[in-house]
């Protein structure tokens, strides 16, 4: 699922000076606010997910894994214990971008066999995950057919 944030921020960017100067709001107001409503929807739209894919559990990576005040991890336990599942979330240290993912997908298909030489290896900078082929998660004869590897 593709999650875009650009048009609440733009909206932000363009009401805050107006918003701040007629007093309707303070700076700590327009900023939990403008928090709590991307957390929100990141809930809603992990949930659905979970739901498409018939999953429990949710882990928490990346930058946004770095929330200091750890909102986003409640309200994403709240929503997992309400599906009988579990929130986990990795340490702060690996929370800065997405090498720790990166490095675990590698290792779950390095344990699965699948090597890419450093010559052939590249890069999609915006890769949907559901265009990811998860060879850790599929039966091992599927995805060598797929890559049309011979099976012996």
């Amino acid at each position: 699922m593709d999650v875009w944030f650009s048009g609440i921020l733009s909206y932000i960017e363009t009401t805050a000076e107006e918003k701040l100067k007629n007093n309707e709001c303070t700076p700590a107001d327009l900023c939990y606010s403008l928090q709590e409503m991307v957390f929100a929807m990141l809930v809603d739209i992990t949930e659905r997910a979970m739901a498409q894919c018939d999953k429990k559990d949710v882990m928490i990576v990346g930058g946004v894994g770095c929330n200091r005040i750890e909102r986003l991890q409640e309200m994403m336990r709240t929503m997992c214990s309400g599906r009988d599942g579990k929130l986990f979330a990795t340490d702060d240290r690996c929370c800065i971008d997405n090498g720790t993912m990166i490095a675990y997908a590698g290792l779950l298909g390095f344990v699965k066999g699948i090597e890419t030489p450093i010559q052939e290896s590249t890069f999609t900078q915006w890769f949907r995950t559901d265009e990811v082929h998860a060879v850790w998660l599929v039966n091992e004869e599927s995805v060598l057919r797929d890559k049309n590897v011979a099976i012996n």
